[in-house]
């Protein structure tokens, strides 16, 4: 049987003891869909049965904002969909929403400003460090915690303790799991067998699909050439895109985030590296930051592919007036319909919302059950991760479409 993780181990394993025990004032603004209601009022709603407060957190602002945005947005509108058709047990959803900018230190004031309004579950963090340092916070409340998109292994799971973050949940795959596919992807579907890995150091996000990659591509038979690595705000890769070029290798993984990808992609092509690179879930929001013939040949790998799902699509557009902005607004969606999952099951068992005895519920029932997402069909393993198919992207004229399950 796994073991369930203390606070104070959480803070130790994660390395974000400063995060959660220095508390800022939070940078974000709350919203509810009970805008009329005051404050007092509010406080006392979960334990009246008036409605069920649901917190909703991302960082609106900042630099990642584009996730944030898109997590919050599509979790905001399944829960008002839910609330549209009744809600649950005849109680309305009241959507608590905080901005924490990106920042570990405003995720936990943010989150601890939402237990303080009486939230019974939480959809977020959005990115990793946030997401760690609010899941080590939530352990002290064993708040029911379903992140759509951090995807540390830690996040969940301390893999030197066997340790289970009982109460967090993920509805996306993890980076060891994304380093292991696009490994697997290269080498048994495009046949690779010589490969160059760029990463940012000092990131659980990077790293982790970094590791993972060279060590699935080399256990296939696959020859990793040279591995190059970058620091937090670097702006030219030319040196290491350099490096990689006289390796010689087929192809190239590069596990970042878009707009580093974007200019990385750039720079090689201006170096004269022009074979194929491969990435993971970071890249979705790439299209515009490079150009079709940069991205020609590459892939990635995702949760959703456009498409996959018109009448979220248009629900979307409906609601927010443009487009779903990447793949992370349908893991929101995700995340909202496995946390609503969890509270039918607690109120159908007649608790009371709020209570220990409700979060408990709440959580055995989504570490149990089966949720039917825009992501697929989806039940969690020992270690609270889902378990589904990856969507394999490639660009067509600039832009991801769907090449294949994997």
């Amino acid at each position: 049987m796994k073991k369930l993780i203390s606070r104070r181990q959480f803070l130790a394993a994660a390395g974000v003891a400063a995060a959660a025990g220095v508390l800022t004032a939070c940078g974000g603004s709350s919203a509810s869909t009970a805008a009329s209601t005051s404050t007092s009022t509010a406080a006392s709603a979960a334990s009246s049965g008036e409605t069920i407060k649901v917190g909703v957190m991302g960082p609106l602002t900042g630099n990642v904002s584009v996730y944030g945005q898109a997590v919050v947005n599509g979790a905001t509108l399944y829960l008002k969909q839910v609330n549209e058709k009744g809600g649950i047990n005849g109680k309305q959803l009241e959507i608590i929403t905080e901005d924490e900018q990106g920042d570990a230190t405003q995720a936990v004031t943010c989150f601890t400003k939402m237990v303080d309004e009486g939230i019974t579950a939480l959809v977020g963090d959005v990115t990793t460090a946030p997401t760690l340092a609010v899941a080590a916070e939530s352990a002290e409340y064993n708040m029911p915690m379903v992140t759509a998109s951090a995807t540390a292994e830690a996040v969940t799971y301390d893999a030197e303790t066997d340790t289970v973050n009982g109460n967090v949940f993920r509805t996306t795959f993890t980076d060891p799991f994304q380093g292991v596919k696009m490994a697997d992807y290269a080498f048994e579907k495009l046949g690779y067998t010589k490969a160059a890995v760029i990463f940012k150091k000092g990131a659980d996000y990077n790293e982790g699909l970094a590791e993972n990659f060279v060590k699935e591509f080399e256990a296939k038979g696959g020859e990793v050439v040279d591995q190059e690595s970058y620091s937090e705000g670097d702006v030219d890769f030319k040196t290491q895109l350099t490096s990689i070029l006289g390796m010689n290798p087929e192809v190239v993984f590069c596990p970042n985030y878009y707009e580093e990808v974007g200019q990385i992609l750039s720079q090689a092509e201006s170096v004269g590296l022009t074979v194929p690179f491969l990435g993971g879930d970071g890249w979705d929001g790439l299209e515009g930051y490079a150009t079709a013939d940069q991205l020609k040949d590459s892939y990635f790998c995702a949760n959703y592919a456009k498409g996959a799902s018109p009448e979220f699509e248009e629900a979307y557009k409906a609601e927010y007036g443009e487009e779903y902005p990447n793949g992370f607004a349908p893991l929101g969606y995700d995340a909202a319909t496995t946390v609503v999952y969890g509270i039918q099951a607690a109120e159908e068992a007649g608790l009371e919302a709020g209570t220990d005895e409700y979060k408990q519920a709440v959580i055995d029932a989504i570490a149990g059950g089966t949720i039917t997402g825009l992501t697929g069909t989806f039940t969690f393993d020992e270690h609270h991760d889902p378990v589904k198919s990856t969507a394999i992207l490639t660009y067509v004229d600039g832009k991801p479409e769907l090449k294949e399950m994997f």
